[in-house]
């Protein structure tokens, strides 16, 4: 079942597009990654889909029905801006927006101190947000955004302000959702958790959708050009290498953009004059060095400069 459909998605401020021609689909049980540098037009399409502000033009349906104010509360959405009233108790807090989204009090305090267990926080009841840390107050924010037990739901930068131990409570708690039936949008910077929960993705730049599909499809189509060397010794031999072909370099560690096979054995080689190498592996390339090349060349920047 198609959980969204957004088609010819227009959203104009002033003279800028901050949206042009944004188009998607989504299908139910999957997550869904939504990519793109700051100001790439994300949350503006984000804010769309949620109806907090409309298209110029362009068509919206949810579970295939037109989006209305009605559809609202079958999603779920997490803002980047979070939104927490900062003199309240966290269950009154949770019961009012339980509320917001057609439980009963009574209905929403059930489900609020269920999952302040799932995620850790039993016995937070009374504290005021205000008490809390910025990732105790993230976990309360995402609670807000699911108790009402939405079919789709919509996370826009959740890791920000957790842990990586919160990071991972998080994300396994997104791959059970999915293994229910549920529905993701993630809009994320983290490009490694899109790599780890993502079934499609979509990567937008200056307004426009620059790339899509499924995410093991788009890493296949750039294929196996990634050299990650591991090494003791010294890094003499990346003299001889071209700047444009080094990706990442760090202490002992090299990632190099490579033309064919017989290129990486040729580095081997150069790698092994005067240094112990403990990993050579060729690759698919990284999602974070796709979304990089992408938008550079869409920039016009260049590798060295980067």
């Amino acid at each position: 079942m198609e959980i969204l459909k957004a088609d010819s998605l227009f959203k104009k401020f002033g003279n800028t597009f901050a949206v042009n021609n944004v188009s998607l689909s989504v299908d139910e049980g999957r997550i869904f990654g939504m990519l793109g540098p700051n100001g790439a037009g994300k949350t503006t399409t984000i804010r769309m889909i949620t109806n907090i502000i409309y298209p110029d033009s362009g068509e919206i349906m949810i579970m295939g029905e037109k989006l209305t104010p009605k559809l609202q509360d079958k999603i779920g959405y997490l803002p980047e801006e979070r939104g927490l009233y900062k003199k309240i108790k966290v269950i009154e807090q949770l019961e009012y927006f339980g509320q917001l989204k057609g439980l009963s009090k009574k209905e929403a305090n059930h489900s609020a101190k269920k999952w302040l267990e799932k995620i850790g926080a039993s016995g937070w009841d009374n504290k005021k947000i205000e008490e809390l840390s910025k990732g105790m107050a993230q976990k309360i924010q995402f609670v807000s955004t699911v108790l009402h037990n939405p079919p789709f739901m919509i996370f826009d930068e959740p890791f920000s302000g957790f842990d990586p131990i919160n990071t991972e409570l998080i994300k396994n708690i997104m791959l059970e959702m999915k293994s229910e039936g549920k529905t993701i949008i993630l809009s994320t910077h983290q490009m490694y958790q899109v790599e780890q929960i993502c079934d499609e993705i979509l990567m937008i730049d200056q307004g426009k959708v620059v790339l899509s599909g499924a995410l093991r499809d788009v890493k296949k189509n750039y294929g196996k050009n990634h050299l990650v060397i591991e090494y003791y010794g010294n890094s003499d031999f990346l003299q001889q290498i071209s700047k444009e072909k080094i990706l990442d370099y760090s202490n002992n560690r090299v990632e190099l953009k490579i033309d064919n096979y017989e290129e990486a054995q040729e580095i081997l080689k150069m790698a092994m004059t005067d240094n112990q190498i403990t990993k050579f592996s060729v690759e698919e390339p990284s999602l974070n060095e796709i979304f990089i090349e992408i938008v550079s060349k869409m920039r016009g920047i260049s590798n060295e400069s980067k």
